[in-house]
């Protein structure tokens, strides 16, 4: 099956990615989904180990697709997972200040970001969504915005806004 060519064109597209690939886990994990398509419950039989937050930043980082596996009549379908892209272009130009706060917040530990994370999810969820209200906001460059809200779980860059993907967006 051939694959797609994931082209990166934001530095901070490199924060889950590196995060992804900085971790045995994850990349065991995408390894595997390299391979095939594989349910939750597979994925868990043949690695033996915990897989959801492997699945939720691959996700994140847009690197794994899912799909729905049409069960023996009477059963449930369960969503399979495969990986997306097998190749990266990177094309982009940033400052070595810049990339090395990126490389900083991707490889920070949790407790150093998890302030600043709460803030900007307090802020998005209270309507200030545009990256520029944001930045002034928070008090930081938008490069190190979006690079912070790539690393959260509940955030989602999309353009020039960050949305809120968390329980409390579920209502």
């Amino acid at each position: 099956m051939g694959k797609r060519t994931r082209i990166i064109n934001d530095p901070s597209d490199l924060v889950p990615l590196l995060r992804t690939f900085g971790s045995q886990t994850h990349k065991k994990v995408f390894d595997y989904l390299l391979i095939d398509w594989f349910t939750e419950k597979e994925l868990k039989e043949n690695l033996d180990f915990d897989i959801e937050d492997s699945l939720n930043i691959l996700k994140k980082s847009g690197l794994i697709e899912s799909k729905w596996r049409m069960p023996e009549a009477g059963k449930t379908p369960e969503k399979e997972y495969h990986t997306s892209y097998s190749k990266i272009q990177v094309n982009f130009q940033c400052s070595i200040e810049d990339l090395s706060d990126l490389i900083e917040i991707t490889f920070g530990n949790d407790n150093e970001y998890r302030d600043i994370i709460e803030q900007i999810e307090k802020e998005v969820i209270d309507g200030n969504q545009s990256m520029t209200g944001l930045s002034r906001a928070i008090g930081t460059s938008p490069l190190h915005l979006r690079g912070i809200a790539r690393r959260s779980n509940n955030l989602v860059v999309k353009g020039q806004r960050i949305e809120y993907s968390g329980a409390e967006n579920d209502k």
